[in-house]
C-alpha cells in the first residue's frame, strides 16, 4: 500500500535546472523534494560552458566561487590541417567592468557543476533522492497528486501544491501533459567522450579537419580534470565502433598522428542533436524547466545556461505563490522564458550550420531582458539608456558606514530591492513583505563615490528602480509617480505586511 505525504513542490529531475530551482526554493524556506530516476549523479562533461550572465546567477545562489575555482577559462582553439593552421580565440573575452563583473565564460564539465550545486543544496539541508521515479500524477483543483517509486519498489503518493518537470528532453512530465515539442532533428551525428589522453598539451583546444564536417575531430582539455573531451562527427547512419579501441583508431586516422595515446574512456555518448521548443511551459499546477521545455544543439554553450536561468526566473515566483501571491504570477514564467529559449535555439542552430568558431557577446546572455513582460512597467518623464525589463547592472559603491560594497551584494538573497536615486527626504516608499528599500545619495545608505551607479543606471534624481529577485528591472518610476509602484509590486506578487 502506498504511503501518503504532503509538501509544497516536487521537482522531477536533478540536472542543472532542477538543482538550481531546488537551491532557490531551499534558501526561501519552501518545503520541497527533488527526485531523479537515475541511480547516481551524471559524471560526464556534456555542457561545459558557464556564460557571464549565469555566473551572476550562480554568485547569487552562493556557488560561483567553487565553480570558478574548480574550472577555468576556455583555451584557444588550435586548428590543424596537415599541420598547424592557426590558433583562434573561441570565446570573446572582455575585461571585467563595474556594470558587468564577469567578462568571459568559465569552463567546467557539467558533472562537476552539478556536484557543486548538490553541495550547496546539502548546505540547505536537502539531498537529491536518486533512483526514485515519477510514475504518474493527477492534477486536482488545489494540488497535484504525484506517485513516485523508489528502487526498493516502495511507492508513495505526494500531495504537492506544484510539480516541476526538469526531467530532460525525453521528459515524462511533458509527455504526460501531452504538450507538443515541435522542432527538428538536425542532419548531423556526433560522439562526445571524456578521455584520458597522453601526447597532447593542455593549453589549447585541438581541432582537426574543421573544413571537412564528415572528418572533424576535436580534443579539448577539460578544466577541473585531467581529461580531454573528444568531439567527432559520425556518419548519419550505420554502426560506429565506440569502444576504447575504436575511439583510439578514430583519433589516429583523423589526426594523422601516432603519438596521441588513449589511456582510458571515462564516459562516451553518440547523439544526433535536436532543436525543439515546448508549446507550453505550464498546465495549471505543473510546469516545465530546462531541457524538458527546450533542447539545443551543443554549439555555443547555451543549453545548460538557459536551463539554470529558467529556474532562476521560476524560483522566486513559485515561492511567492506558495506564500500567498496570486497564482497568475506563474503565467509570466512562460511569457518571459519561452521567447528567450526560442532566440537561443536560433543562435545555437545557426552556429552548428555555419561552423563558425568565434562566439561573441550575444552568447554571454547579458543583454537578454523581459521588456514585454506583464511584470515590467516604466513611468518617468525621460527615457534613459536603461529600460525596465533589462538586467540590473552591478556597480561598486560604499555603505553609509564607509565599507566598500557592490550593488550585487545589496541585491543578493531572495528579496526584492527598491533603489531610490537621490530621492527627497519626504519621498515615501511602499512597505511590502520581502521588499528591502535602499537609497543612493548623500543622505542615503549607499554612496556612489565613483559615479559607477550613475553611469550604469542613467537615472534622474527622484527616480526609483525596482529590482526583481532574479536581477532584472521590474520597474523604473520617476519622482512624483511613486503610487505606480504599488501596482508594480502587486503584479510581482508582493503583499502588504
Amino acid at each position: 500500500m502506498a504511503a501518503l505525504s504532503e509538501g509544497k513542490v516536487l521537482i522531477v529531475g536533478a540536472g542543472a535546472a532542477g538543482l538550481a530551482l531546488a537551491i532557490d526554493l531551499g534558501r526561501r524556506n519552501i518545503p520541497f523534494r527533488i527526485i531523479d530516476k537515475a541511480k547516481a549523479p551524471f559524471s560526464g562533461s556534456r555542457g561545459k560552458g558557464i556564460q557571464p550572465r549565469t555566473q551572476e546567477v550562480l554568485e547569487d545562489l552562493g556557488v560561483l566561487d567553487k565553480i570558478a575555482g574548480r574550472g577555468g577559462p576556455y583555451p584557444p582553439m588550435r586548428l590543424y590541417g596537415p599541420a598547424v593552421i592557426r590558433d583562434v580565440a573561441m570565446m570573446e573575452a572582455r575585461p571585467a567592468r563595474p556594470a558587468e563583473p564577469y567578462g568571459q565564460p568559465v569552463m567546467l564539465p557539467q558533472g562537476l557543476t552539478e556536484g557543486v550545486l548538490r553541495e550547496r543544496l546539502a548546505e540547505l539541508g536537502v539531498r537529491v533522492e536518486f533512483d526514485t521515479e515519477l510514475i504518474g500524477f493527477k492534477q486536482r483543483r488545489d494540488r497535484v497528486d504525484a506517485r513516485i517509486r523508489s528502487s526498493s519498489g516502495r511507492s508513495e503518493v505526494l500531495r504537492v501544491s506544484y510539480l516541476v518537470g526538469a526531467d530532460g528532453g525525453a521528459s515524462f512530465v511533458r509527455k504526460s501533459l501531452k504538450i507538443g515539442f515541435p522542432g527538428e532533428l538536425l542532419p548531423v551525428r556526433a560522439v562526445v567522450a571524456d578521455l584520458m589522453v597522453e601526447g597532447l598539451e593542455r593549453s589549447v583546444w585541438h581541432t582537426w579537419n574543421a573544413e571537412d564536417p564528415s572528418r572533424t575531430i576535436a580534443l579539448c582539455p577539460l578544466q577541473g580534470t585531467d581529461l580531454f573531451q573528444l568531439q567527432a562527427a559520425l556518419p548519419l547512419s550505420g554502426e560506429v565502433d565506440l569502444s576504447e579501441r575504436g575511439l583510439a583508431e578514430m583519433i589516429a586516422a583523423r589526426t594523422g598522428r601516432t603519438d596521441i595515446r588513449l589511456r582510458q574512456v571515462h564516459w562516451c555518448s553518440a547523439f544526433q542533436p535536436s532543436a525543439r521548443l515546448a508549446d507550453r511551459y505550464r498546465v495549471e499546477r505543473v510546469l516545465l524547466a530546462g531541457d524538458a521545455a527546450h533542447v539545443h544543439p551543443p554549439t555555443g554553450g547555451q543549453g545548460l545556461n538557459t536551463s539554470i536561468q529558467d529556474s532562476y526566473n521560476l524560483g522566486w515566483k513559485l515561492a511567492a505563490v506558495v506564500d500567498g501571491a496570486p497564482d497568475t504570477l506563474l503565467d509570466s514564467y512562460e511569457i518571459e522564458r519561452r521567447p528567450v529559449a526560442a532566440d537561443v535555439l536560433g543562435l545555437s542552430t545557426n552556429l552548428l550550420r555555419t561552423g563558425e568558431v568565434a562566439r561573441g557577446r550575444e552568447y554571454h546572455e547579458l543583454d537578454l531582458g523581459y521588456f514585454e513582460s506583464p511584470l515590467t512597467c516604466e513611468h518617468r518623464s525621460r527615457a534613459g539608456r536603461l529600460k525596465a525589463g533589462a538586467r540590473a547592472p552591478d556597480a561598486p559603491c560604499r555603505s553609509a558606514g564607509g565599507q566598500p560594497t557592490r550593488l550585487f551584494e545589496v541585491f543578493r538573497g531572495p528579496q526584492t530591492t527598491l533603489l531610490g536615486f537621490n530621492v527627497g527626504a519626504d519621498a515615501k516608499a511602499p512597505a511590502c513583505k520581502g521588499l528591502q528599500i535602499r537609497r543612493i545619495g548623500e543622505r542615503g545608505d549607499l554612496k556612489d563615490d565613483g559615479g559607477h551607479i550613475a553611469d550604469a543606471y542613467d537615472f534622474d534624481p527622484g527616480d526609483w528602480a525596482l529590482i526583481r529577485p532574479d536581477g532584472y528591472l521590474g520597474a523604473i518610476v520617476g519622482a512624483g509617480s511613486e503610487n505606480v509602484l504599488d501596482d508594480c509590486l502587486s503584479r510581482m506578487g508582493l503583499i502588504e505586511p
